[in-house]
Order: structure tokens, then C-alpha cells, then sequence
């Protein structure tokens, strides 16, 4: 069924504008929080569902594991700024990030034709490292280590905000949800295979299960293919625990050596031979982006993400701008979608579809690296490479010619190739 409308509805001290996703174990809203002087803050809340309020050994796995996951304050971590219950429901109170998280991406790229591009996939492999290390090694007020473990490492809890920035989400809320029975078909299975060997055999944990689930999303993201897949959840299991792992040149011939080298370092099974911190891992990878010509900042992934999403960032930015100047989302403004999550909308029949099916029958206004836009792939990938300043100048360039700009930049590749 469709999202309920939401608008407006109080929360405690928050206001609820619009629920965004919904899950086997929570429902997600975009929220706004109001203080003194015109305070405003826009937030996500996740609220559990009530029928998991009334199961206590939930309720106090959740909350303490919530406000361990409340210290993580860092850059590339998702910030919890509340957490509590009000009323019969248990709730987070969370940072807001624009942007989509990497179950989207890479298949938003593979859409338009675009490969995505490996000194991207490493920066952003680099950066969950950096919010992995610091929460393995967190530690209370009195120096003791806190132990944490994030448990679920998947591409749907890695964020790429579309100011360029990295985040982890849902730290130490794994454990709390494999106490729930009523898990949605396939949304085990789909965790399974990112799990690690001694996660999947029930032994103790420690941030090295970390590791290795970011080993198994770092393969997918540069190879392009699944790691651990089957028929069922006894099928990947076993793939995990005794299968072989193919060095990721098998599937994709082009993987640089060093790069190959690091991916199996971590997807070790023996977490003694695997990389025994989140730091090594990063220098490892560091190392290597270093060696590159071109090695991306937060600006370059910010404008990749951008150009990625152009027409979902932009209509997400009107959102939020008409939510705070009217103070609720104007029922004429598409609502902006969860990580991970895809909204649902109903055809002019009534049938639901999703919004991607939805966008695919309205013609596009700016899609810089739409492939038929430009006519080659290799122009869409020279511009996913251009700073917003970048694209201003050649625009600017263009305009002085007298050309379009697409066909600017098909000039500057011609150019390129002849003094190849």
C-alpha cells in the first residue's frame, strides 16, 4: 500500500512531515524539530513499530545499542541526536543526508551506461574505513573500549550524500534487529551475503566481521558481480563459510594488481590473515589511489552524484525548501526518497509503481551524463570527471563558439584522442 499522508503530525517535540520508508522493524520520516527563537532542524526519525514495543528483549537490546551508536560522532558516520520513546513507540532521532545511498548508485550508473568508475568506488571504500576505524576504537569517558561492531556492512548502509561526503548508517542497530522474527521474504537472504565467515558460524564478533563485509561490498562495487549468492539461505552460508573466492580478475580483467591484492587481503576467512584494522585497510587503498592520475575529491564525487541524480537532487532541494517556508510538504512536490528506500507512487489506472518506473514516462529536462544526451559514452565519463566550475567554464567556452555544449565537450575528446 501507499505511504499514509503524514503532514504535520507531532511527535513529541518533533513534527513529522512525511514517512519516507517503512521496514520489518521501523518506519522512517522525514522530521523537522523546533526550538526557541525560530529554531528549526530538519531530521529523519525512526520509529519502531509497535508491534515490536511489547517484545522487551528488543526494546532494551535497541536502546542500549542505540545510545552506544549516539557516541559515533564523526564525519563519516550518520549522527543520532535523540533516541527515547514517546508514547508506545520507540524512536532515533537522526541526521538528515541528501543523497542515495550505494545499492542506488550503481545501478543508477548501469542505467545510463556509465561504468562506475574504480577510483570512485575506492574513495568511497577509503572513507567508510576512516567511520569504521573510529568506532572500533571508541571508548567511554573512562578509557574502556566500547566493543562496537556495526554487523550489517551492505551497499544499502553506505551513503553518498550529494555534497560528496560518505556515511555510514544503522550502527549497532543490526544486533537489535536479528532478535526480530518477522522479517520481510529476501530481506535476510540479502543481508546473509555480506555477512562474514565467523558471523555466519554464530562465533564471537569483533571489527574484524567489519572488514571483511566491507571486503564483500568493495568486490561487488569493482567487479561488478555478487560475491556469495544461492539458491537459499543454507545455499550462501556455505558459500561464505567453504566456498572458493576468485581473485576479482577472474570476472573483470582490467582490475589493477594492487587492487585485487587488498580486496582478497580483506575477504581473508581467517580474520588472523585478514587486515586487523580499518586503518590498514584505508593506507592500503590510499596507497594506491595516490599512484593514480587522477584521484577524486569530495568535489568530484559530489558533482558525480549530482549529475547521477540531477532530476531526483533537484526536485528533493525544492522539497525542502517549500517544507520550510511552509511549514509541510505542499501536496504538489514529489516527496524525497529514503536511503535505500524507493517511494511509492500510483499510475493514472491506480496501480502502485515505483518513482523510477514513473520518471521513465516524463521526458528530461538537465541530465548532463544521460548518455543520449551526448551520443558516447566516453563523453558522459569525461563530464562526471568535471568540477561544477569546471562545467561553468566550458559552458561559458561554448557559448563563445557558438556550440552546444555537448558537442563542446565531443570536440575536447577529438582534441584528446589525436594527440594520444
Amino acid at each position: 500500500m501507499s505511504a499514509p499522508a503524514i503532514k504535520g503530525t507531532k511527535f513529541g517535540k518533533y513534527t513529522l512531515i512525511n514517512r519516507i520508508a517503512v521496514g520489518g522493524m521501523a518506519e522512517i520520516f522525514l522530521a523537522r524539530q523546533e526550538g526557541v527563537e525560530g529554531f528549526e532542524k530538519t531530521i529523519c526519525i525512526k520509529r519502531i513499530r509497535p508491534h515490536l514495543s511489547s517484545q522487551v528483549s528488543f526494546v532494551r537490546m535497541f536502546l542500549n545499542e542505540a545510545k552506544l551508536a549516539a557516541q559515533l560522532n564523526h564525519p563519516n558516520i550518520v549522527q543520532i541526536y535523540d533516541l527515547g520513546r514517546i508514547g508506545e513507540s520507540y524512536f532515533i532521532a537522526m541526521e538528515y543526508i541528501t543523497g542515495r545511498d550505494m545499492s542506488r548508485c550503481i545501478p543508477k550508473a548501469e542505467k545510463l551506461g556509465i561504468t562506475f568508475p574504480l577510483v570512485y568506488a575506492l574513495k568511497i571504500i577509503s572513507s567508510v574505513c576512516e567511520g569504521l576505524y573510529f568506532a572500533h576504537n571508541r571508548t567511554d569517558a573512562y578509557g574502556k573500549p566500547l566493543n562496537i561492531v556495526h554487523r550489517d556492512i551492505t551497499p544499502e548502509n553506505v551513503l553518498v550524500s550529494f555534497n560528496g561526503t560518505v556515511k555510514v548508517l544503522d550502527f549497532g542497530i543490526a544486533k537489535a534487529a536479528s532478535q526480530i522474527e518477522q522479517t520481510r521474504a529476501g530481506e535476510i537472504k540479502g543481508k546473509l551475503s555480506y555477512m562474514s565467515p565467523e558471523q555466519c558460524m554464530g562465533k564471537p564478533l569483533d571489527h574484524r566481521s567489519d572488514i571483511f563485509s566491507l571486503g564483500v561490498v568493495a568486490y561487488e562495487w569493482v567487479t561488478g558481480y555478487k560475491l556469495f549468492t544461492g539458491e537459499n539461505e543454507m545455499a550462501i552460508l556455505k558459500a561464505i563459510i567453504d566456498g572458493k573466492i576468485y581473485p576479482p580478475s577472474y570476472f573483470k580483467e582490467d582490475v589493477p594488481e594492487p587492487v585485487e591484492r587488498i580486496l582478497m587481503k580483506a575477504l581473508e576467512k581467517d580474520r588472523e590473515k585478514r587486515y586487523q584494522s580499518a586503518w590498514d585497510f584505508q593506507y592500503d587503498v590510499d596507497q594506491f589511489l595516490a599512484t593514480q592520475e587522477f584521484t577524486p575529491s569530495n568535489i568530484h564525487l559530489s558533482n558525480f552524484m549530482k549529475q547521477l541524480f540531477s532530476d531526483e537532487a533537484e526536485a528533493e532541494q525544492q522539497l525542502l525548501q517549500r517544507v520550510a517556508q511552509a511549514g509541510a510538504v505542499p501536496d504538489d512536490v514529489m516527496e524525497p526518497e529514503d536511503v535505500g528506500a524507493t517511494p511509492i507512487t500510483e499510475d493514472s489506472k491506480g496501480n502502485e509503481i515505483s518513482l523510477d518506473q514513473a520518471a521513465a514516462n516524463v521526458p528530461s529536462v538537465h541530465r548532463p551524463t544521460q548518455i543520449s544526451r551526448t551520443g558516447t559514452k566516453l563523453d558522459s565519463e569525461l563530464r562526471i570527471h568535471l568540477t561544477r566550475e569546471e562545467l561553468d567554464r566550458l559552458d561559458e567556452l561554448a557559448r563563445k563558439k557558438g556550440l552546444p555544449t555537448d558537442l563542446m565537450v565531443r570536440e575536447m575528446v577529438r582534441s584528446y584522442l589525436r594527440w594520444m
